[in-house]
C-alpha cells in the first residue's frame, strides 16, 4: 500500500511538472476584443526570420490578442509572476526574441512568465485606434491577477516587461492603470491594472522630445497628433507617487536614445518612486536575452537580482497553491 501511494505521488508530481512547463496560449476576451468589432476576417501575418534553432518571429495583422502562459515548476514557483510585451515599432510584434525567449528564462527562474501577442495600432489593411495596445496590456495584468489562484501566484506580484515600442506599451499601463471596477460584469474587469513593478528594456518612453522614436509615435498616434495626446502617451509626464518600481535598461549606441530612460528616472526619482537603471556602453537594439558577447547580454541577470533584493523571488513566498 505504501509503496503504490509513492508511486502515485511521484506520478502526480511528475504530471504537474509537465503541466507546469508546457506554455498554455489563452485569449484575452473570450468574445471579440475591443476595437476588433468591425475588423471582418483579417488573417494574421507571420513573417519567419531567423533560424529553427533560433527562431524570430514577427507577427502583424493581430485581431485576436492572447497571452501565452509559461509556469515554472512547482517546487522552484516563487509566486511572481511578469506580462512581457514584445516590440516591434507599433507595426507588429516580435514574438519570440522578445517574447517567448525571456518567458523561458523566467519560468527556470521560478517566474511565471505571460508573453502579450497584442494588437499593434495601424496593422496593413485596416487601422486600429491608439488606445487598442493600452487595453490588450492592462488586461494582460487584469488577467493574470483573477487567474492568481489556479496560476499558483501572488496577486500582489505581478510585474510588466517590455522591449522598444512594447516598453513603451508598458510603461503606459504602469503610469495609466486603474484599479478595477467593483461593478463590472465581466470578473477580470473588477481587478486592478496595476503592475506592482516594471521593466523597461530599450524602450522608448516620451513622444515629446526631440530624441523620441518617430515611427512608433506616427504608426500609434499618426502624423499630427495634438498635445494632449502626446502627453497622454509619454510616459515621463504621467509618473505619480504611486507609480510601480521600475528596472531600466538601454545602451549607448542604442538608436532609441538612452535618453528615454534618463527622462523617465528623473521623473520616477522626482516622485520618489525606487528605480534601477543600467545603461551599456555598447549593444544596439533589438538583442532581447541573446547572447551577443557584450555585458549587456547580462541585463537579464541583473533583473533577477534587482528582484530578489525588493525580496519577490523567493521560493515559498506567499502566494496561492494550484
Amino acid at each position: 500500500m505504501r509503496l503504490s501511494f509513492l508511486k502515485y505521488a511521484a506520478l502526480l508530481f511528475t504530471l504537474q511538472t509537465a503541466l507546469a512547463a508546457e506554455p498554455t496560449e489563452i485569449r484575452l476576451w473570450e468574445s471579440v476584443a475591443p476595437g476588433s468589432e468591425n475588423i471582418g476576417n483579417v488573417e494574421e501575418l507571420v513573417q519567419e526570420r531567423g533560424s529553427p534553432e533560433k527562431p524570430d518571429r514577427r507577427l502583424s495583422d493581430i485581431t485576436i490578442p492572447t497571452i501565452t502562459v509559461y509556469r515554472p515548476d512547482p517546487d522552484r514557483n516563487t509566486g511572481v509572476a511578469i506580462v512581457i510585451c514584445p516590440g516591434g515599432g507599433y507595426s507588429g510584434v516580435v514574438v519570440d526574441k522578445e517574447g517567448h525567449d525571456i518567458a523561458r528564462f523566467l519560468q527556470d527562474n521560478g517566474i511565471t512568465g505571460v508573453v502579450l501577442k497584442y494588437r499593434p495600432p495601424r496593422p496593413e489593411g485596416f487601422v486600429f485606434k491608439h488606445e487598442v495596445p493600452w487595453l490588450d496590456a492592462s488586461r494582460a495584468v487584469r488577467l493574470s491577477r483573477h487567474q492568481a489562484a489556479n496560476w499558483g501566484i501572488d496577486p500582489d506580484r505581478i510585474g510588466i516587461l517590455g522591449f522598444s515600442a512594447g516598453g513603451h506599451l508598458a510603461s503606459t499601463v504602469a503610469t495609466r492603470y486603474d484599479d478595477g471596477s467593483d461593478a463590472a460584469t465581466d470578473p477580470v474587469d473588477r481587478h486592478s491594472s496595476r503592475p506592482d513593478f516594471q521593466a523597461l528594456i530599450y524602450p522608448v518612453i516620451s513622444f515629446r522630445e526631440t530624441f523620441t522614436h518617430s515611427g512608433s509615435r506616427s504608426r500609434l498616434l499618426g502624423d499630427d497628433p495634438g498635445e494632449e495626446l502626446l502627453d497622454l502617451y509619454s510616459s515621463e509626464v504621467q509618473v505619480t507617487e504611486q507609480t510601480p518600481p521600475a528596472f531600466l535598461v538601454s545602451t549607448y549606441d542604442d538608436r532609441v536614445r538612452a535618453e528615454h530612460i534618463l527622462r523617465y528616472w528623473e521623473a520616477l526619482r522626482a516622485m520618489d518612486v525606487p528605480a534601477e537603471m543600467h545603461i551599456y556602453e555598447v549593444g544596439g537594439h533589438g538583442y532581447g536575452i541573446r547572447d551577443t558577447g557584450k555585458p549587456v547580454s547580462t541585463w537579464h541577470h541583473r533583473l533577477l537580482e534587482w528582484l530578489r533584493e525588493r525580496g519577490l523571488l523567493t521560493v515559498g513566498a506567499r502566494h496561492s497553491d494550484s
